[in-house]
């Protein structure tokens, strides 16, 4: 790990010298402008902290429980394609990393390494995120592989009915290489995801054949007809979409606009999050994903309301500097920097986090 990882600024850095310029854009890139990319972060700086003193905070406390599994800390990494582009161990190195550090792993539809590889080497709570693909009969084989693998929730992204313009993939003209696949679909589904084409993205193209636009509210009685395991919805934004959440049965939310990589100009997702939290039940959790880079802005986004937080990007930066061990080490770090900002704010349990630990940061003078 370089000398500079004291914070995950220095193992992006670190990660970045070591991945080739299309890769390092496929990982870090948004949509459009980037403006909500940018957005994501930002925004974290919008908040001040609101310490309070004199209190007990010998121990601090950010264990939880989610969706009936217990987590040490309220953290997770997001699903996201193909970690073997990043390390030769891919998603099951990963996936030993959150175990060790207590953390949640959701993993994504297009996983580089089997849902069995993975859940042979996950210690801690592992769900799988799903797209909505026309074939369902692909889909009902993966949710019925994920049950008996034993993942405990299913993660149905719901922001994707096509692909982003991501402009730095279209000038890369990107294409997953042939010695990286998403194991876990019939290579049939996948071919389009390995053509380059000049001012055109595999990425992009797969989604327009495989994804299906049609999908509706209506359809996740189909999925729920098909597997016991909790439904989360991934791309909530708005209070309305999360109260037709909770109509239909919806287990969790997950408040995000995937990473600043489709609608450009959406809503941050710390943004989003009060609305989202105060339009569905308290018993239902919402957990949040995206911009996330140190353990206060974790604090933050809990205060907001969310139950718990998901990483994407720090996550592969820590496994292409160090693979398992790098993993671990960007959890850890945010573990750190979490329990330092919950003694120094005063409020050593989770339940002690609310908005009241909040304020809006003052503007700048001149």
């Amino acid at each position: 790990m370089p000398v500079g990882a004291l914070t995950l600024a220095g193992i992006e850095h670190a990660a970045r010298d070591r991945l080739p310029p299309e890769i390092w854009d496929f990982i870090e890139g948004g949509s459009g402008a980037e403006r909500t990319l940018t957005a994501n972060r930002e925004v974290f700086g919008h908040y001040a902290l609101r310490p309070r003193t004199l209190v007990d905070v010998s121990a601090c406390d950010p264990a939880l429980t989610l969706l009936g599994a217990p987590l040490r800390i309220p953290l997770g990494i997001a699903p996201m394609a193909y970690h073997r582009l990043v390390d030769p161990e891919g998603e099951t190195a990963t996936a030993r990393a959150a175990g060790a550090a207590g953390a949640l792993l959701v993993a994504g539809m297009f996983a580089s390494r089997t849902l069995e590889e993975i859940a042979a080497a996950a210690t801690g709570p592992l769900w799988l995120q799903l797209y909505w693909l026309r074939r369902r009969d692909a889909l009902t084989a993966l949710v019925e592989r994920a049950e008996a693998a034993g993942f405990r929730a299913l993660v149905l992204t719901v922001d994707a009915p096509r692909i982003g313009r991501r402009l730095r993939d279209l000038r890369n003209g990107f294409a997953v290489p042939p010695t990286v696949r998403a194991v876990n679909l019939d290579e049939t589904l996948m071919s389009a995801s390995h053509r380059a084409t000049d001012g055109g993205s595999g990425i992009a193209e797969h989604a327009r054949e495989q994804f299906d636009p049609t999908l509706s509210w209506s359809d996740l009685a189909w999925l729920r007809e098909r597997t016991r395991l909790p439904l989360v919805l991934k791309g909530v934004l708005t209070a309305e979409d999360a109260r037709l959440a909770v109509e239909h049965g919806v287990d969790a939310l997950l408040v995000s606009n995937h990473g600043g990589r489709q609608l450009d100009g959406a809503l941050p997702a710390l943004t989003a999050l009060p609305e989202v939290v105060d339009a569905v039940p308290a018993e239902l959790p919402v957990l949040l994903d995206g911009g996330v880079r140190t353990g206060t802005d974790v604090a933050v986004a809990l205060a907001l309301g969310a139950r718990a937080v998901l990483i994407g990007r720090p996550a592969l930066w820590g496994l292409a500097v160090d693979g398992e061990a790098g993993v671990h080490r960007v959890l850890r770090l945010l573990h750190e920097e979490l329990d330092h900002t919950l003694a120094l704010l005063g409020r050593p349990r989770l339940v002690d986090l609310g908005r009241d630990a909040l304020a809006r940061w003052p503007r700048p003078v001149g």
